[in-house]
Order: structure tokens, then C-alpha cells, then sequence
């Protein structure tokens, strides 16, 4: 049933390209760019830091124990895609409400409602590659994984820019833009992977009181080394979503003369290229080299695209130093993601790659709460810009604590392979 041909990897991690694209135009365009009809501009990091936050603690609960109910999941079709198309069909119900409504209620309840429904899907997608993809070539599919994420996210800064402007944020035509690639990549994951059926078929009963404490309380010793896996991937995520998830505001206070959403998603889709080339090579490296010495290296070279990214005066600047930033994330992304599958227990695969989202969710809700500090440094020295300062030395000095956290962790692909 494990295969690792191209096709088959593709299919298994095309999903991954309808979510990249929905959240990246959600955090990265449209939220930014709507919420600035309804909240104060010197606030406008406040407002966007809380939303976000608030969605995304639901994300960092709701994942694991959507992975863990499909480790056990008893169906016909298998224990992944039945929560995969619940999901699924969850999202375009408030994909709409956010879209077509309107006012800061609809905006809160579409995106909360999303976080919900969003991550009972992605947590069983988690599971697809240990369940489908042999050993020895979980390097390449977590680089392939990383690759699809960030064609969506390509394709979302290619796109947003045309669909959806500063001078009029209507989401309409932006929203409807990924329900249609949600529909199309999330089908070609649901309808072309094969699953092995899960046992007979029959129906189980969830105990959610004892799922939670499955879930979240297990083995802290036993799991030592897994636990500083996903610290280490969390102090990266959050320095890597400061820069993201505020890069319009920082685009709109720092390079004025500049459209800030269409430079935004130029920026980004520059800082993604980049990404994806490394995280492929990566994924091929580590597969070859072991996954640990490169996931330290990105760690100091996102550091230093951090730091550089303070001094950024020129567009040009900002591209390249954001790129280098890029680099450091592809090489991390695919290393860490590898990882994460070598030490995964393989008959809770599910559970264990969910908890991830204990630092994926988890640093995108903390890395939320520096846009009120991001707003208080910018306002208390009008025109210095300390809060930008104070986000980048934070951003570095968290990826090079990443590195720190991993330093103890062993290198599961060299153990295997003798």
C-alpha cells in the first residue's frame, strides 16, 4: 500500500495547496486589507493580532484531536477521509459567511467557524504520508508536502493582488477565488488517494473526555526528545510569523510609496520561490546526510535574514533580505517536517504529527499578540518605527533558540538506517 512515484505523492499532498492558498490569502491580504474599514489605523496590528490569535488556539487544540479520533477511525474509505471531507464542507459554509456578509460580526464568526472546521480536516490530511509513503523516502514527500504548500502560497500572491484592493477591500471576488481551489486540490487528495480500509467498517463510540487526556496528556519523559522537536519548531514558527502575518502593515508604515498589498504579495511570493527551491533540496539532502545538521543551519541563516530585514530601506532590500529569511525556512521546513515523521510512533502517527500543531498554531497565535506591542513602540515614537525594530530582533533571536532546543534531540534517520 506505502508508494512512492510521483503521481502518488502529488495526490496525497495536493490538499496542501487549496489550504496554503486559503490561509495565506486570509492572514497575508485579506484580513489586513478588510479589517482597515472597520478598526483604527493606529490599532490596526492590535485588531488583526487579536483576531488571529483567537483562531488559532482553537487550531492548536482542535488539530491534535482530529488526528488522534482518525488514528482510530473505523470506515470503508479509510480513517483519514471521512474528518477530511467533514471538514472540508465545514470550510466553504464560512468561507461564505466571511466573504459575503459583511461587518467585523460576519468577519469574526467566518474566520473562527474556518479555524474550526478548517483543522478537523487538517489534522487526518497529517496522517496521509506516514500511513502512505515507505520509510526511506519520507525526506522527499515531506519536501514535496513543503513544496505544494508554497505553490499555494505562490499562487495566492500572484493572484490576491488583482482580486482584492487597499483603496476597495471587497472580499467577494478574492473569497470566491479559494473556495474554488480549496474545491479543486482538496478533490484531488479525497477522491484519487486509496486508503486501505479501516478494519470492518463498523462504528465506534468517542469517549471525548478520555480522547482529551490521550491527546494531551501522555508521556512527557517517554516523548522527551519529541517534545523539544516541537519547542524547536515553535520558537522558528514564531520569529517566521511575525514577518508574515504583519507584512502589509510594515509594507504600508515603512515603504509608503508602495501599493501595500500589491507589493506585499510581491514580497512574499519572492520570499516563497526561494522556500520552495530549498525545502526540496533539503528533503532530498537530509534523506542522504541525516535531517538535524541542516535544520540547525536554517536556523542561523533565518536569524540573519531577520536581522538584516531592520535595516531595509528599498524595495530591493526588502526582497533580498526577506529571500534570505526564505532560504532559512525552506531548509527548516522540510527538515523539521521530516523529523517529525522518523519519530512519530507509527500506529499514532496521527496524534503525534497533530501535536506539531502545538507549535505550528500555537507560534502563529503567539507571534499574533506582537502586533500590540508592534503598536505600542510604533506610537510611542511616531515615525522611528521601534515596534518593527523590536519584531525582527525578536524574530532572530527565537530561530537561534530553535537551534538551541534541537541540539539534544537525536537523529532518528541515521538510527534507522544502521
Amino acid at each position: 500500500m506505502k508508494r512512492s512515484n510521483p503521481w502518488h505523492l502529488f495526490i496525497i499532498n495536493a490538499y496542501w495547496i487549496g489550504l496554503s492558498f486559503m490561509w495565506n490569502s486570509l492572514h497575508v491580504t485579506i484580513l489586513p486589507a478588510v479589517l482597515l474599514k472597520y478598526v483604527p489605523e493606529t490599532q490596526k496590528n492590535t485588531w488583526l493580532g487579536l483576531l488571529t490569535f483567537f483562531g488559532l488556539i482553537l487550531a492548536l487544540l482542535i488539530q491534535p484531536l482530529s488526528g488522534s479520533v482518525s488514528d482510530h477511525w473505523r470506515a470503508k474509505m479509510g480513517r483519514r477521509k471521512p474528518l477530511m471531507w467533514l471538514g472540508t464542507a465545514g470550510d466553504l459554509v464560512f468561507l461564505t459567511i466571511m466573504g459575503f456578509i459583511g461587518g467585523l460580526p460576519a468577519l469574526f464568526i467566518g474566520y473562527i467557524g474556518l479555524q474550526t472546521t478548517s483543522n478537523v480536516a487538517h489534522g487526518p490530511a497529517q496522517g496521509l504520508i506516514p500511513d502512505l509513503v515507505p520509510a526511506e523516502k519520507l525526506g522527499l514527500a515531506s519536501g514535496i508536502k513543503t513544496a505544494l504548500d508554497m505553490a499555494g502560497i505562490i499562487l495566492s500572491s500572484l493572484l490576491m493582488g488583482f482580486l482584492i484592493t487597499s483603496e476597495d477591500p471587497d472580499p467577494r471576488l478574492s473569497v470566491s477565488i479559494i473556495i474554488g481551489f480549496l474545491v479543486v486540490f482538496g478533490l484531488i487528495t479525497l477522491i484519487f488517494t486509496k486508503e486501505k480500509p479501516s478494519l470492518d467498517g463498523n462504528r465506534i463510540r468517542i469517549e471525548l473526555g478520555k480522547l482529551v487526556r490521550d491527546v494531551f496528556n501522555f508521556k512527557i519523559k517517554g516523548d522527551r526528545n519529541y517534545w523539544q522537536l516541537i519547542l524547536s519548531r515553535f520558537f522558528y514558527l514564531v520569529g517566521i510569523y511575525g514577518f508574515q502575518s504583519f507584512a502589509q502593515y510594515f509594507i504600508r508604515d515603512k515603504f509608503p510609496e508602495q501599493d501595500p498589498i500589491i507589493f506585499t504579495q510581491f514580497v512574499m511570493g519572492s520570499f516563497v520561490v526561494v522556500l520552495i527551491i530549498f525545502s526540496v533540496l533539503a528533503g532530498i539532502l537530509s534523506d542522504k546526510h541525516g535531517r538535524k545538521k541542516l535544520h540547525l543551519l536554517s536556523s542561523v541563516i533565518g536569524a540573519f535574514g531577520a536581522i538584516l530585514l531592520i535595516f531595509a530601506v528599498t524595495p530591493a532590500q526588502l526582497l533580498i533580505f526577506g529571500s534570505i529569511m526564505g532560504v532559512g525556512l525552506g531548509i527548516f521546513m522540510s527538515t523539521n517536517w521530516a523529523l517529525a515523521n522518523d519519530m512519530a510512533p507509527k500506529g499514532d502517527a496521527g496524534k503525534y504529527i497533530g501535536l506539531t500543531n502545538i507549535a505550528t498554531a500555537g507560534s502563529a497565535a503567539i507571534a499574533r499578540l506582537e502586533g500590540p506591542m508592534t503598536d505600542a513602540l510604533n506610537n510611542a515614537a511616531p515615525g522611528q518605527w521601534w515596534g518593527w525594530t523590536a519584531l525582527f530582533a525578536v524574530s532572530a533571536v527565537l530561530m537561534l533558540l530553535s537551534a538551541v532546543a534541537l541540539l539534544k534531540v537525536p537523529e532518528p534517520h541515521k538510527t534507522s538506517s544502521g
